[in-house]
């Protein structure tokens, strides 16, 4: 196992296994669960399951109390097509590997079954449901090993294959999302979680003249001039097409984050499930 796995494994087990955490089994939570009880607060419990109505009736804390139905089924997908062998701090398929750790993880530590897709113009590599923590180490290793150069990102083949998934499972789709999708017949089935890496250069590229650009989905290149107006029009497309995108998610129920490879995708994670 390469140097760079290993470190991102054991960073993503720490952060998902320590106390930092909390109490909580998991960063994420499905809909599985079936209200108990209420009895007394007490010091260990998390303040968000305080049900305030009875507590104001009683004068005293109470909280609820909840047993899991069924065990989650999480499902990775991640499109690593030729824009992700890029970034100006880390490349976003290094990203993709940490994200994809701390998920595994966190579907492992909650005794979920945990699954995960390579894709890009086909399916490249998977894992069936499993709960071996050992299908962490493999996914990072598949995702080090994997060449996105000249690979196009076809997300038809992505949402046919996951919607072939029998049972309800929350999946988690990690892309740039530059290219076209729709997950809307998706979404209607399973519940969808899209998290979006980026490189802020894809953003706001810098001002530099005349530069020799490269297409790494087709491996062709062209000279461009990339001055302050070309910038501007760039940058207002980018913003233009994100827009579309928040609405598309927003529209079908997808809950969704950006992650630029600058930042720390575990804290993100956590914001992003509401646990912090």
């Amino acid at each position: 196992m390469e140097k760079k796995i290993k470190k991102i494994l054991i960073k993503a087990k720490r952060q998902v296994f320590s106390e930092v955490a909390g109490n909580n089994p998991s960063i994420f939570k499905g809909d599985g669960f079936d209200f108990v009880e209420l009895r007394e607060y007490n010091q260990s419990d998390d303040i968000k399951k305080i049900d305030w109505l009875i507590t104001a009736k009683l004068q005293k804390p109470y909280v609820k109390v909840f047993k899991q139905e069924r065990e989650l089924n999480v499902v990775l997908g991640l499109m690593l097509n030729g824009s992700f062998y890029f970034g100006s701090k880390k490349f976003k398929k290094d990203v993709a590997a940490e994200i994809a750790a701390i998920l595994g993880f966190s579907a492992i530590k909650n005794q979920d079954n945990f699954s995960y897709f390579i894709f890009a113009d086909r399916i490249y590599n998977f894992i069936k449901p499993t709960k071996n923590i050992h299908a962490i180490s493999r996914m990072c290793e598949e995702i080090e090993r994997f060449d996105p150069l000249g690979k196009k990102a076809d997300f038809n083949i992505l949402t046919n294959r996951l919607y072939k998934i029998k049972r309800k499972s929350l999946i988690f789709i990690i892309s740039d999302f530059l290219s076209d999708f729709d997950f809307k017949v998706l979404s209607k089935k399973h519940e969808v979680v899209a998290i979006i890496i980026r490189d802020r250069l894809e953003e706001e590229p810098l001002e530099a003249g005349f530069i020799n650009l490269i297409d790494p989905e087709e491996k062709s290149s062209a000279v461009l001039e990339l001055d302050g107006r070309t910038k501007k029009e760039y940058m207002k497309e980018i913003k233009r097409k994100d827009h579309l995108m928040y609405e598309n998610f927003r529209k079908n129920r997808i809950r969704f984050i950006k992650i630029y490879t600058d930042e720390e995708p575990f804290i993100k994670l956590m914001k992003l499930f509401g646990q912090r």
